[in-house]
């Protein structure tokens, strides 16, 4: 990992971090939580401000979006969800051709499947910035399972 990386990147807020109490639930029984896009884009900005500022320094390249809905790729299970996507090359793997010419890298959160896994104001803002803290983790090259370790699953 490079030496201006935090060791390990332990991703961890000042103060409490947010768990997910989300109760287990199909979404077909109740209807998705409302919310504005504003309100949405609200609570995106609210959890980048969770991040640590050591790690905010050390992001580097990335872009942030908000999309309404993840749409599956080609060979992709159609019913595939996702609450968020990073896709980019990760700070661990990057050399030092990479800055020549490359595109930012982009963390995009799925506003309305997050909405439809909660029922209050409270828990979307929960589940939004679990989801930051875990596509900005991608950046910094930890994967799905050390995400799970930490309890950023």
């Amino acid at each position: 990992m490079p030496a201006n990386l935090p060791p390990g990147l332990p991703i961890v807020p000042d103060g409490e971090r947010p768990f997910s109490r989300l109760p287990q639930r199909s979404a077909a029984h109740r209807p998705p939580f409302e919310m504005s896009p504003e309100e949405f884009e609200e609570a995106v900005s609210d959890a980048l401000q969770l991040i640590p500022a050591k790690a905010a320094r050390a992001m580097d390249n990335v872009a942030i979006f908000i999309e309404d809905d993840y749409t599956p790729q080609p060979g992709e299970n159609p019913d595939t969800v996702l609450l968020g996507l990073y896709e980019g090359v990760p700070l661990t793997e990057r050399d030092s051709w990479w800055d020549a010419g490359s595109l930012p890298d982009r963390i995009t959160i799925f506003r309305q499947p997050i909405l439809n896994i909660c029922s209050s104001r409270q828990e979307v803002i929960d589940e939004v910035a679990i989801t930051v803290v875990h596509e900005i983790a991608h950046h910094f090259g930890i994967d799905d399972d050390r995400l799970h370790e930490l309890g950023w699953g």
